[in-house]
């Protein structure tokens, strides 16, 4: 007999059908006349994180909403993480609620700033000043042809609908926006650059929705003290077969002796392919055909620097 039960699976489910912990951010815009808009957002995730030409972030609304209304018209806007306090949660609900911007603005407690992406552009949002760190952003309205549906649909749109960028049903849309800029305070920037501490990381608040028609609920995080940290196990050693055998595979022309395929044993073995290529790339680009113990320290000691160079900008 199973321990669970059956929940029916209905709109809007991550809220109504389960406990799903979410972020919380506001997302302001630039309205059509200019000034300022604010909406509050836990639908918005990482989309690009790795092997593309840029970054992105994936954020899902209603697309009668302000904040889509504005993206359509602009394709900018600030992701706005804030930080987990009482006051500044209780403005974030009430910029979540549906309403001229105009009226929610006009009482708005936050204070702004400016962003650092797309200096003198009309369009580009300010920040708010009191956000732990912002993602300055762009959707990439070429995707799926999004950037056909325009702004000016207030009674939901019509079809046909895209699947995954810009309107994707009659009252919904999804955008993938481009990272501009990470923007970070001071405090966070020195830990993530230096080395986080439990002691380094923000207050976040965490939430769960509009569950039961009176409340938005959440937990502050951390709930501890402090974060806790839970080691992560020591990689699987690989044997030099395995490796050999992914080695081989590469490159008809490069190729590794086996004491240099020995330093890759203690390589997570999804990520083994990733770091075999790496080298081969490098070789293609020195004109080495034979990948020593020699060669693999160059390019560990290049992909050292870089890492010491993306830490200093």
């Amino acid at each position: 007999m199973s321990s669970f039960k059956d929940l029916r699976i209905v709109d809007n489910f991550y809220q109504t059908s389960a406990f799903f912990p979410m972020p919380t951010v506001c997302i302001t815009t630039r309205n059509e006349d200019g000034s300022m808009n604010v909406g509050s957002y836990s639908l918005c995730f990482p989309y690009y994180i790795a092997g593309k030409d840029y970054y992105a972030m994936l954020l899902e609304c209603r697309n009668n909403s302000n904040t889509c209304q504005n993206l359509l018209r602009t394709g900018k806007c600030a992701i706005n993480f804030i930080p987990d306090d009482k006051k500044t949660f209780k403005e974030a609900v009430r910029l979540g609620f549906p309403g001229p911007s105009a009226d929610k603005m006009a009482d708005c407690k936050f204070k702004f700033e400016d962003g650092q992406a797309g200096p003198g552009e009309p369009d580009r949002p300010l920040v708010i000043q009191s956000a732990f760190q912002v993602f300055e952003c762009t959707w990439d309205s070429a995707l799926e042809d999004g950037g056909k549906y325009k702004a000016g649909e207030m009674d939901g749109y019509p079809e046909p609908y895209n699947d995954f960028n810009g309107i994707t049903s009659k009252f919904g849309a999804h955008f993938i926006l481009k990272i501009d800029k990470i923007l970070i305070k001071p405090k966070y920037y020195n830990a993530i650059v230096d080395g986080v501490t439990a002691k380094d990381f923000p207050p976040i608040p965490v939430d769960y929705g509009y569950r039961d028609s009176k409340n938005f609920w959440y937990s502050q995080f951390p709930r501890m003290k402090k974060p806790h940290a839970e080691p992560i196990p020591a990689p699987k050693e690989i044997d030099l077969a395995s490796i050999r055998f992914a080695a081989d595979r590469c490159d008809d022309k490069i190729k590794f002796t086996d004491e240099a395929l020995m330093q890759f044993v203690k390589v997570p073995r999804p990520f083994l392919k990733t770091v075999l290529m790496g080298c081969v790339d490098w070789a293609k680009e020195n004109n080495v055909e034979l990948i020593t113990p020699a060669e693999v320290k160059i390019i560990n000691d290049k992909r050292n620097a870089e890492k010491e160079a993306r830490k200093k900008k």
